[in-house]
């Protein structure tokens, strides 16, 4: 799979990668269909996207008779965690409490935000 960041891909290619997301799995039809509510695309441009997004390792295909459906082969979540930590270690020399200080320094968080971060720091206390 290829180590592209999310981030590295263009307009396109994260707006088709988003709907197959969405939909858990999705043919050319059905991409272009859900792209169209924004930007009407052609069937060829949709399929090229997909095509380079499997090329690079984000989806793979199935046939379904004569049609490909494509499936993602990471989550949202793996491909955003992936792409923090890449920013993590490219702007925060992989320091993560260091990139926590920033963003509390530079954040206004509300009562209840405040109150979420701690319930995560308790039960990462708990786990390990």
């Amino acid at each position: 799979m290829s180590g592209k960041l999310l981030d590295d891909l263009g307009q396109l290619q994260r707006a088709v990668i988003e709907v197959v997301w969405e939909l858990g799995e999705a043919s050319v039809h059905q991409v272009r269909k859900q792209l169209a509510l924004k930007k009407k695309l052609a069937y060829t441009t949709v399929l090229t996207a997909l095509q380079k997004l499997e090329k690079a390792g984000w989806l793979r295909h199935r046939n379904e008779g004569k049609i490909y459906v494509y499936l993602p082969t990471r989550t949202r979540e793996e491909a955003g965690a992936n792409s923090v930590r890449k920013f993590m270690e490219r702007m925060f020399d992989g320091d993560a409490l260091l990139m926590f200080q920033h963003l509390m320094r530079q954040s206004r968080l509300s009562d209840k935000e405040l109150r979420e971060l701690r319930k995560m720091i308790d039960e990462k206390r708990r786990e390990s």
